[in-house]
């Protein structure tokens, strides 16, 4: 999960004091994402339903932050600086802050989407091993899918589910494999599945409610075999949001004030 943007502040302020003082939005968000070494790489590519990528999004947000407080300016478009105040906040990090900063709305927005992941994962591990194969056949279909049929229960040969994906005018085979584990998947599963599909199916999905371990994920696609598409529970919460499978969106709106002077509006 990407760290609260009052948390952010100050790694943002280090890095433009650490780089000279100033420099390109481009630059700095990998720079300050070095400051956390808990985010992830599927963080940092995580987009809002805009397609703005989050982590970006959130640094922006903290600019505009620092700016109303004085910390940091904007001498030229598309650049951002560290003023005095903010290199006074640098040199009293140490210092406790006499009054904690309120979350902001979009912070407040950020911990309810999370929990509300979290219920969604939770409610499918709730699900039945033969539910969570019929789970996976909904999904499929909201994707896209066509003809998706769960196997016979003993007669599946390693193969959960099949159908078929509509690519302009032709279709790709694909079959589908569930587990729901309390441990990641490992690298054994994964090729299991590629051999129990191999000649049949031009694609393998493979759903889990859990995780896949690093050998698994290296071993989904590989040169000249099937290609594995590997769908942890993370993953599978993000798609129903995306396609609106057991979930409802509601529009929720924030507001702004923007510069009067639309010349300091640079491309972020």
């Amino acid at each position: 999960m990407l760290p609260k943007q009052r948390d952010v502040e100050v790694p943002l302020l280090q890095i433009l004091a650490e780089i000279g003082g100033e420099g390109r939005p481009r630059d700095l968000y990998p720079l300050v994402a070095e400051k956390f070494p808990q985010i992830r790489d599927e963080d940092l590519s995580e987009t809002l339903p805009s397609g703005t990528n989050r982590w970006t999004n959130r640094v922006q947000w903290v600019r505009q932050t620092l700016i109303e407080k004085g910390e940091l300016d904007s001498p030229t478009r598309g650049v951002w600086r560290i003023t005095d105040k903010g290199r006074q906040r640098l040199a009293q990090t140490s210092l406790p802050e006499p009054v904690p900063a309120s979350p902001t709305f979009v912070e407040l927005y950020d911990d309810y989407e999370a929990a509300f992941r979290a219920q969604l994962l939770e409610r499918l591990q709730d699900l039945s091993p033969r539910e969570f194969e019929y789970f996976a056949r909904r999904l499929l279909a909201a994707y896209g899918f066509v003809d998706v049929e769960v196997t016979q229960v003993g007669k599946d040969g390693g193969i959960d589910g099949y159908g078929r994906l509509r690519l302009g005018l032709a279709t790709m085979r694909a079959a589908v494999q569930c587990k729901k584990w309390q441990g990641n998947v490992g690298r054994p599963e994964v090729d299991k599945f590629r051999g129990a599909i191999q000649g049949q199916y031009e694609q393998g999905v493979f759903f889990t409610t859990s995780d896949f371990t690093p050998a698994a994920r290296n071993a989904s696609l590989r040169r000249g075999a099937v290609p594995i598409i590997l769908l942890n529970g993370e993953s599978i919460v993000g798609l129903m949001i995306e396609k609106g499978l057991g979930v409802e969106r509601v529009p929720l709106y924030a507001y702004y004030e923007r510069p009067a002077d639309l010349s300091e509006i640079d491309e972020d």
